[in-house]
């Protein structure tokens, strides 16, 4: 019994040696910009940019492939830190995922069947129940994202509008405006 125990102990052992040996010297060096600009991102992996995730819409950022004004979810403030952290100029959000005015997902329960396809769909988690349960939403997870709008098969989701309070308002880009002054002037 005792030499099984002992046997097992330094097959244990030396396993974890070379595993901690090849772990340093096998390691993959990532990219530490692209680290940086995965970081400002918020995280919702909704899509809007056209990249699967943050992470590979960082990833296309760092290679130059793609323009910082892409993160609908982020808004003005990540596309100002990420220009801050690249050294470029600020660029107004790009037409295609503009800023759309915040808004929260709203379930109607009474018209809910349970079919869990908005909960796989939620790509923060932010829709809670279960199959055949009604659904109902965490509104402090919500990013307003709206992907669990189309798989639901009773339309029973809305986007509703958040009401605009002093947290949440922001000044309009400065562009924006001088866009819109020099189209009266014109």
């Amino acid at each position: 019994m005792l030499s099984a125990v002992l046997t097992f102990f330094f097959l244990a052992l030396l396993f974890g040696l070379l595993l901690g040996y090849a772990a340093i010297r096998f390691r993959v060096e990532g990219d530490p910009i692209v680290e940086r600009i995965d970081a400002l991102l918020p995280q919702t992996q909704c899509g809007q940019c056209g990249f699967p995730g943050c992470r590979p819409y960082a990833e296309a950022i760092a290679a130059g492939e793609a323009n910082i004004n892409l993160c609908a979810p982020g808004g003005e403030a990540t596309m100002v830190a990420l220009a801050d952290l690249l050294g470029r100029d600020p660029a107004p959000l790009d037409e295609a995922v503009a800023e759309k005015p915040p808004a929260l997902a709203v379930i109607d329960e009474n018209a809910c069947i349970g079919c869990t396809l908005c909960l796989q769909a939620c790509p923060v988690d932010a829709i809670l129940g279960a199959a055949k349960h009604m659904h109902t939403v965490i509104a402090a997870e919500c990013t307003g994202c709206g992907l669990c709008l189309p798989p639901c098969p009773v339309d029973c989701i809305e986007m509703r509008p958040i009401a605009v309070d002093p947290q949440r308002w922001s000044w309009p880009f400065p562009d924006s405006a001088e866009r819109a002054i020099g189209r009266k002037a014109a």
